[in-house]
């Protein structure tokens, strides 16, 4: 019976199984045809905010979530018919810019050699899913892309130690970014702009692969998560708005594009052991002084006739724009009454030796010319004694009125208290739009202002000029009950009968800048149709 029951056992597991398979199916199709099925919910898209839309859809471009934002394809085009060659322009970039660095450790820590095994950004290039274009007042050109870029790159760094050879391999880049570009100051020289300015208005998503001697150390699922983690961070962190990263462009900018920063008080005391220039022996000196990188005329002392140890104490006030880069100019001449003035000597102050609000006499040695090997620069010239002071502006935090009149984002400005104190008022005029003139169209600006006059340069056949050049006022007394005057005009070339007209004009009340320490404004010109004009009026006192 052993056999006989073991052989019966099998063959009715053999049926059974089977039997109940097909039997749980058919209670499984039963259960399911006889269940209450709820009706789908269907809404149509535009119903849906931008979360629940990106849910749904979350590949979809930013252009067509956000009405701001605009489309463009032809961009992504363009930038896919030329990623072959940018690949190969940024990878040379990439490996010209870090040989100095991985140079800079060849020979430390057993260090044999470091470099570049392979480059390359791969064949898919990024793509802008859509772009904002930020409109401000300032002199500046603000963009907001929306960048994805799933890429097979790989970057592989060879690292030879000790005669072993490391490698650390980066692959499959991916990263989601949410840049806001900043190309500031606008300037009239290729290619426009002096800076760009990048800031991240949202937290990046960063996501590769890296392999530490062939082997993938991010297949470690805890380390992948917190090297994706960390580093998303660490990047918002350095360069989330209103942190940013600057790439300067324009290394010589000229300074007419920068704003005033402070005062220079110069105070040119006395000379001595001068040459002697004159027939009977004597020289009639004077010192001019000026700003390096400054367009302003230089400043110039009295005349002491026949004196080779003249004595000035005359004070002057020079307007500073950088003072890293900015130099004082003391020029000695002996003045003659008809033929060219003889030069005396020379010398250079650079105005980072200058402690802010600390007065600094200096006695400066004569020399011919600022060439080091010029043989004649061993002659003594004779000594000259000044006293500097730089006082920087204040800086504090203020609203900027912008736009139709409307207050604008808070910034830094240089500004200070209204009641009193002498400062620096500048001017900007940067554009004007839809002047018109009855016999021609050659527009500039015209600056009235408690009996100086300032011109920009004239802008040949055009209703849209953009001038884009400051002037500074410096004044012993805020302007609180002062108006400028400022007016377009045209002037004519070649044969006309009509040599100058007026486009129109407006009348400013300076109350209003120094209240506000900035103002950064279109205005409508009076005695015309349509035309306005932007100026940027900044009240800065130390």
């Amino acid at each position: 019976m052993g056999f006989v029951g073991t052989l019966l056992e099998v063959i009715g597991f053999g049926f059974g199984l089977p039997i109940g398979i097909l039997i749980g199916y058919i209670l499984f199709i039963f259960y399911n045809n006889h269940r209450d099925v709820k009706e789908p919910i269907v809404r149509p898209l535009i119903d849906l905010d931008s979360k629940s839309l990106h849910k749904v859809l979350p590949e979809i471009p930013a252009w067509l979530k956000h009405p701001d934002y605009d489309r463009v394809d032809w961009m992504n085009k363009f930038i896919f018919e030329m990623w072959p060659y940018l690949n190969k322009a940024i990878c040379n970039t990439i490996r010209i810019t870090l040989r100095p660095t991985f140079d800079q450790y060849i020979g430390k820590y057993c260090i044999e050699d470091i470099g570049f095994d392979d480059l390359t950004l791969g064949s898919f290039p990024p793509t802008i899913h859509g772009i904002k274009v930020i409109e401000t007042q300032l002199n500046e050109l603000v963009i907001e892309p929306k960048v994805r870029w799933a890429g097979n790159c790989s970057i592989t760094v060879a690292l030879k130690l000790l005669s072993f050879k490391f490698t650390v391999q980066l692959l499959d880049l991916q990263a989601f970014l949410a840049p806001r570009i900043t190309l500031k100051p606008l300037v009239p020289s290729f290619p426009c702009f002096a800076s760009i300015i990048i800031s991240l208005v949202e937290k990046p998503f960063v996501d590769f692969g890296l392999k530490l001697l062939g082997a993938d150390i991010m297949a470690i699922p805890i380390l992948y998560r917190f090297a994706q983690d960390m580093i998303s961070s660490e990047i918002s962190n350095m360069y989330h708005w209103p942190n940013d990263m600057e790439i300067p462009i324009l290394d010589n900018l000229s300074v007419a594009t920068k704003k005033p920063v402070g005062i220079l008080h110069v105070k040119v005391v006395r000379a001595f052991n001068l040459l002697k220039m004159d027939i009977l022996g004597k020289s009639d000196p004077y010192v001019k002084l000026s700003l390096s990188e400054d367009r302003l005329t230089s400043k110039k002392t009295s005349v002491k006739m026949t004196n080779l140890n003249p004595e000035w104490y005359e004070n002057f006030k020079l307007i500073v724009k950088d003072p890293q880069t900015q130099v004082l100019q003391l020029h000695l001449y002996d003045w003659e009454k008809v033929k060219a003035h003889d030069k005396l000597g020379m010398q250079v102050v650079p105005l980072s030796s200058l402690i802010p609000h600390k007065m600094k006499e200096i006695t400066l040695d004569l020399v011919k010319n600022m060439n080091p090997n010029d043989p004649h620069n061993k002659k003594d010239r004779g000594k000259l004694v000044v006293e500097l002071t730089y006082e920087p502006f204040r800086e504090e935090a203020s609203g900027v009125l912008g736009g139709e009149g409307k207050p604008g984002s808070l910034t830094r400005t240089y500004s200070l208290e209204s009641s009193s104190g002498n400062g620096v008022l500048s001017v900007t005029i940067e554009s004007a739009e839809h002047v018109e003139g009855k016999h021609h169209n050659n527009p500039y600006a015209v600056i009235l202002f408690r009996g100086e006059t300032k011109k920009t340069k004239v802008i040949k056949r055009s209703r849209d000029p953009r001038w884009n050049e400051g002037f500074q006022f410096m004044l012993e007394e805020p302007p609180v009950n002062d108006f400028m005057h400022i007016e377009v005009m045209s002037k004519r070339r070649g044969f006309n009968f009509y040599p100058k007209e007026s486009l129109g004009h407006v009348d400013l009340k300076l109350a209003d800048i120094v209240n506000n320490g900035r103002i950064n404004e279109k205005f409508h010109l009076i005695n015309s149709k349509n035309g306005v004009i932007h100026i940027e009026l900044i009240w800065s006192t130390v």
